[in-house]
């Protein structure tokens, strides 16, 4: 039993990212075929509110009253940031690149998180003690690795035949427009997670919170997709592999990951959960090259082992920092660790 309990957290951690991998796998198979991803984004979000929409109802039964305005609309900028523009930007990125490229850049997602709450003064760094270094090293080593990402493709390392979609990518649409559309991406997701930190200090029910986001997301996915495209005969799905796609990345990327993360998160902290955001980009990795046949190039592989090695640096940095703060009866400023780092599957 003890077993169980000591082990039930990483394997719930290591199936939510295979789900994610295989959602953004999904996602870049439904892409190739001509699919809207802004049609996609609103039918996932409208998935994911009908079915928290009940589970919020039953477990978080005084939530309507708790609901002001104020609440309202930092719900609907954090729809539209972490919601509508986020997916987005990382599916037409994903579009243009690879699963397994898209993936690095969600690694990014807690190192720009920790940045802008930096900038906000949130976050501080005290280069004095271990973990104010720490925190600044695996900063730099990211940034790095986001530089490689972007910035070098290099050699295909696996000799397999192309894909006509690949080809398509790859030479007719630039790498590094599609880099810099999931850079926008993580950078607007990273600021999701401030907004989110300031909702739930005034509004703390998880699921009603996520089930009116996903909703105010589809209304505003479904906005932009008309302003942008008036073609309504891409509302309409063409066949079992886009309507499968949608349920799932619905009821398991949007719904029951979310509800695993949530549960990790209260049993073992939020370094603990997002220590484990690499593997979605592993998984991804061999769904890539088993299943979709994409390539995979040195800059990729280089760019992800940076970023990743620089994520575990400032994760532990930030574990340290608060043991320290945990043992010591005083803090200042520059102690203090007020924003956590973590990840969310409902917007991947």
């Amino acid at each position: 039993m003890s077993f169980f309990q000591k082990w039930k957290a990483v394997a719930a951690m290591i199936f939510v990212e295979f789900a994610l991998a295989v959602v953004n796998a999904l996602f870049k198979k439904v892409l190739s075929k001509g699919m809207n991803q802004l049609v996609i984004t609103t039918y996932r979000f409208s998935i994911a509110a009908i079915l928290l929409t009940p589970l919020a109802c039953f477990l978080e039964r005084n939530f309507i009253s708790n609901l002001t305005g104020r609440v309202v609309c930092c719900l609907f900028f954090s729809a539209l940031l972490g919601g509508t523009l986020t997916q987005y930007f990382v599916l037409i990125g994903l579009k243009y690149t690879s699963t397994t490229f898209s993936c690095a850049f969600i690694n990014m997602v807690p190192i720009n998180t920790f940045i802008m709450a930096l900038l906000l003064g949130e976050e501080n760094i005290n280069i004095k003690s271990k973990s104010g270094r720490a925190k600044a090293l695996g900063t730099l080593c990211c940034l790095g690795g986001s530089l490689i990402l972007t910035l070098y493709k290099g050699m295909p390392l696996i000799n397999q035949p192309a894909s006509e979609v690949e080809v398509i990518n790859h030479n007719m649409k630039s790498w590094i427009v599609g880099s810099l559309f999931l850079f926008a991406g993580s950078i607007v997701w990273s600021s999701w997670f401030l907004i989110q930190a300031r909702i739930g200090k005034d509004y703390p029910y998880q699921y009603s919170s996520t089930a009116i986001m996903s909703f105010l997301g589809a209304i505003q996915s479904a906005i932009l997709s008309l302003v942008i495209d008036r073609n309504t005969s891409a509302w309409f799905m063409k066949g079992t592999l886009e309507i499968s796609t949608v349920i799932y990345a619905g009821v398991v990327g949007s719904g029951l990951c979310y509800v695993v993360m949530s549960w990790c998160v209260k049993q073992k902290g939020a370094v603990f959960t997002s220590a484990f955001s690499p593997f979605i980009q592993i998984f991804a990795a061999v769904i890539d090259i088993s299943i979709l046949h994409e390539q995979i190039h040195l800059g990729s592989i280089l760019g992800s082992i940076l970023v990743i090695i620089g994520l575990y640096i400032l994760l532990w940095g930030k574990s340290k920092e608060a043991e320290n703060l945990k043992n010591s009866p005083t803090t200042d400023k520059n102690g203090q660790d007020t924003l956590p780092v973590t990840s969310s599957p409902s917007h991947t």
